[in-house]
């Protein structure tokens, strides 16, 4: 089932595995670089169905890090539009996941530190700017204090967002995902951990989920209807008194109702600790319950996310109907070849025909080879 087809609208994906989006920290004042487009066009090669590429930046200080991918001008698109060809050149449909980093802006590249921005990243080259949130409470102590949003930001931010999905269409991505997980805005709207606001954004339930719904809903009033929409969330805070499963059962069904397709189930982050960290162990599929619970009571397509490695494991969690799709993250760094290698695995190709021709020839060849070796008295 792994290599099944998958219908999502108007999208035919070739099989179930994704490439989750990973930040690589290598954009320059937002814009792509030739790395990207070898980054992104090898593992497209791969085999993978979907590609989507890192969290990109609705907005400039919407960045996580200096390093960070934006989409806030023609210019940022210009360039985007060469890691979509490369991307579509192996025939794997092109996903881009927007963003804001909110509380965790201006953050250090994880290479140098992976927390608030010091001096020190000054004297490299980078810029120290202010983060926006839903108050102005710091991550953490040591950590830049942020301001607090008023109507005037909300608006804007929520322009950015429906002016970066346009932008993402025009240069040929073909899938929208919006980043509602690992503690940046959208995320720390949701949390009563974060959102300590007093107005019709804070407090309630209702209230803390009406800017990231609002945002959805306007996003879809301004793109085709046949575009499949996204949703990374972190089904649970893993913080005492935080955001947890029950309450991303009621963000699921309101998303499906706004005409979002898929709900991608991370977890974690709301804190300094780490990116995606939530307190729990973490095991091969440790997110997969998430998944699970959501696709069960709800009824909307989901992606399963977090250590899955095992082609076999891989398979059985969409036999089970834990998940419609399986996103894998640094697997697909240490494999970037792992789709056309579970087809391997699963006995799926005699030929190497889903790999590029450049290679199956030579491939082909070299099985020919081998079994020629393994012949020999």
């Amino acid at each position: 089932m792994l290599l099944d087809t998958l219908e999502i609208k108007n999208k035919k994906l070739k099989n179930r595995v994704v490439v989750s989006p990973m930040c690589q920290y290598s954009a320059i004042n937002g814009l792509s670089q030739p790395y990207h487009n070898t980054h992104y066009g090898q593992l497209a090669m791969g085999g993978a169905g979907l590609t989507f590429i890192e969290a990109t930046a609705v907005s400039e200080e919407g960045r996580i890090t200096n390093g960070c991918l934006g989409l806030w001008s023609d210019e940022h698109a210009s360039k985007l539009e060469q890691v979509v060809n490369s991307i579509k050149m192996f025939n794997s449909i092109p996903g881009i996941q927007l963003g804001h980093s909110g509380q965790k802006g201006s953050m250090q590249r994880p290479w140098h530190g992976n927390g608030p921005q010091t001096n020190t990243d000054v004297e490299r080259g980078d810029k120290i700017w202010k983060p926006i949130a839903p108050t102005n409470k710091p991550l953490d102590e040591g950590w830049l204090e942020p301001k607090a949003m008023n109507s005037e930001d909300l608006n804007t931010v929520r322009k950015a967002f429906v002016e970066a999905a346009k932008r993402a269409l025009s240069i040929g991505f073909e899938i929208i995902e919006i980043h509602m997980a690992h503690g940046y805005l959208l995320h720390s709207f949701l949390s009563p951990i974060s959102n300590r606001r007093s107005d019709e954004y804070g407090g309630s339930l209702s209230n803390r989920m009406r800017y990231p719904l609002s945002i959805i809903d306007e996003i879809k009033s301004e793109i085709s209807d046949t575009i499949p929409l996204f949703v990374r969330i972190s089904a649970v805070d893993g913080i005492d008194g935080g955001w947890d499963i029950s309450d991303s059962i009621v963000l699921a069904e309101k998303l499906m109702k706004l005409g979002v397709d898929v709900i991608d189930c991370s977890s974690g982050g709301n804190s300094a600790k780490g990116a995606t960290n939530y307190g729990g162990k973490r095991v091969s599929g440790f997110q997969v319950p998430f998944s699970e619970q959501i696709k069960r009571e709800v009824g909307i397509k989901t992606q399963a996310v977090g250590l899955i490695r095992d082609y076999d494991f891989a398979n059985s969690i969409l036999l089970d109907g834990k998940a419609d799709l399986i996103a894998l993250g640094r697997q697909h760094l240490f494999d970037p070849y792992w789709t056309n290698h579970a087809r391997e695995h699963f006995g799926k190709t005699d030929n190497f025909q889903d790999w590029p021709t450049q290679y199956s020839w030579w491939l082909n060849n070299w099985k020919k080879a081998l079994s020629d070796i393994n012949e020999s008295p």
